[in-house]
């Protein structure tokens, strides 16, 4: 990587850590250090929320969900602004009116300490591991780029997030948002112009699109109603919507920074705005995704996204030849594939021009795609057989393989900042929500404030170290944004039903809720760990349905017992 890049980045990261640590050297009081005491507007707001949700796994996974599948995937965003209407209305109103530090808190006080501490321990389990992928996504990229060890990039950024974290806490976690966003739209716009600017002697903006569509890559709403799909209309309509519903009004990385606003109708505007911004965020993500399928259908592209173990293969020769064909023949069949891939483009591009048939260039174009796919996944099946410690997935490489080999020098730097904000932006949020949660919620420490402020600050390392160790387990999923979303979708949805039922049913005691969310919580685990088949998304629906209903037919038993034994 040239110097320059170097200095971006570099300049960049150490700005902002900096910054933060800086700016928040003498927090020293519980509301400043837990609620950021309570000086942000709705602007502020919505750029904490939108930090806090996207995460480098947005920037590394997201547009490689485009490259491969399309736009299909913003459906799961649907539900979305529905959800922060509910919230503004429903959740912050009483979260201001019950002045709270964290949402579990409120449960506490609606229900008994035992439902509070089941409600926060779901979500330190759920936030706990998630914030492990959070460290782990980003120390991809960096191992990629200086061959470091994964498990010390993992602690090198872990390092950077820790420290400003644990020294302002929320308050450190606001001021620093502000500048990660602004990484983070110009890394966004410059990456798309330059795809764009790349494309121009071969095809116009309206011309990429179509030959995408053509290709099946802007098909955007999916009205199946097949409960196997992960993405349709229906899924991210209604399970989309339970699921930002649990994660933006009862998830504490999020709870916290609108409780940092500086009134509940500044919190609620913040949400409101996150809400109108978040969908054509994530749709032109996920077109930049797209736009580097179309780039690459004019320039070779590599028949493995994950460089390291093309490097191990060529290191180590060809290797044994077995089932499969020899790495180095799968690539050399690749190469040529590659040429009838552009060749089938162009021959598109010239047919659209002249106003004739389209159909013969689009259906070789197509053949030659599933020629590639196939070939890709032979090459796959030889990481796996022939390199049994290698990570044989490659789906997240796929943008920061187009950024370090197609990228002019300076931008590499400004997209790998992007990248890292990202980040960090998400990683200490949700360092300081999980910190706070177990101060406030579970071990309930006591003594002055200042003492407080260093149970939390304790609290921040020791998770910031378990996110470290559940880092450095984890091997790539199919999807590292997938594997958010299904860790999400294990445990938000009976957290969403406690509250559901805080909120609405008056009249539902605590034991009568604390069964419920139990025998939820068990049934959500006993679907997915057993293979039944139903997209992850219907958890958030499944889930608190089961903790409403359960409570309503519990209660009424729980009051006959209370009678009786009186």
């Amino acid at each position: 990587m040239h110097w320059l890049d170097w200095t971006v980045l570099l300049a960049t990261l150490g700005f902002i850590v900096g910054y933060g640590v800086w700016r928040t050297r003498s927090t020293n009081t519980v509301s400043r250090y837990m609620r950021g005491d309570n000086e942000d507007r709705w602007w502020a707001v919505t750029l904490s929320v939108m930090a806090t949700q996207a995460s480098a796994i947005t920037f590394l996974s997201t547009p490689g969900q485009g490259f491969l599948d399309g736009m299909g995937f913003v459906q799961f965003y649907f539900g979305l602004p529905l959800a922060m209407v509910v919230i503004g209305w429903v959740f912050i109103p009483l979260y201001y009116k019950w002045n709270v530090y964290t949402a579990y808190e409120f449960i506490g006080k609606r229900f008994d300490h035992r439902t509070r501490l089941l409600t926060a321990i779901l979500f330190l389990i759920q936030r706990g591991l998630s914030t492990g992928i959070t460290i782990y996504a980003p120390s991809i990229v960096l191992s990629k780029v200086l061959h470091w060890p994964l498990g010390w990039t993992c602690v090198f950024i872990g390092a950077l997030v820790i420290l400003y974290t644990t020294t302002g806490g929320a308050k450190a976690v606001g001021v620093t948002h502000k500048q990660q966003m602004a990484v983070m739209f110009a890394g966004l716009f410059v990456a798309f112009g330059l795809i764009l600017y790349y494309l121009k002697d071969t095809l116009s903006f309206g011309e990429s699109l179509s030959l995408a569509g053509a290709m099946g890559k802007l098909n955007v709403i999916d009205l199946s109603w097949d409960p196997n799909e992960k993405y349709t209309l229906w899924s991210g309509l209604i399970g989309g919507f339970f699921l930002q519903l649990s994660y933006f009004g009862t998830d504490q990385s999020q709870v916290q920074r609108y409780l940092g606003g500086r009134s509940a109708r500044q919190a609620r505007s913040g949400l409101l705005m996150n809400g109108l911004v978040k969908i054509p965020m994530q749709f032109f993500i996920l077109l930049i995704g797209v736009m580097v399928f179309v780039f690459y259908l004019f320039t070779p592209a590599p028949v493995h996204w994950n460089e390291a173990n093309v490097d191990a293969f060529r290191n180590a020769g060809t290797g044994p030849h077995g089932h499969y064909a020899s790495a180095d023949a799968i690539a050399a069949m690749h190469a040529q594939n590659a040429s009838f891939i552009a060749e089938a483009a162009n021959s598109w591009v010239s047919a659209k021009r002249s106003g004739t048939s389209e159909e013969k260039p689009t259906t070789d174009l197509q053949v030659a795609l599933q020629r590639d796919a196939s070939l890709r996944g032979e090459y796959t099946e030889q990481v796996k057989a022939q390199l049994p410690d290698a990570e044989p997935n490659d789906k997240d490489y796929i943008f920061i393989s187009f950024i370090m080999d197609h990228m002019p020098v300076g931008i590499i730097g400004l997209l790998l900042a992007m990248i890292f904000c990202a980040g960090m932006g998400s990683t200490s949020s949700q360092l300081s929500a999980l910190a706070t949660t177990a101060v406030v919620d579970v071990f309930r420490t006591g003594g002055t404030g200042e003492q407080q402020v260093v149970a939390t600050k304790w609290a921040t390392v020791a998770f910031g170290v378990l996110a470290l160790c559940f880092a450095a387990v984890f091997s790539l999923f199919e999807n590292l944004i997938q594997a958010v979303n299904i860790l999400g979708s294990l445990f938000y949805g009976t957290i969403l039903g406690i509250f559901l039922v805080a909120f609405f049913l008056k009249r539902i005691g605590g034991t009568a809720v604390f069964i419920a969310a139990l025998v939820s919580q068990a049934a959500i685990l006993i679907i997915h760990f057993t293979g039944i088949e139903i997209a992850f998304l219907w958890y958030n629906l499944i889930a608190p349905a089961i903790v409403v209903v359960l409570a309503l037919l519990l209660q009424p038993l729980m009051a006959g017992g209370l009678r009786s034994a009186g």
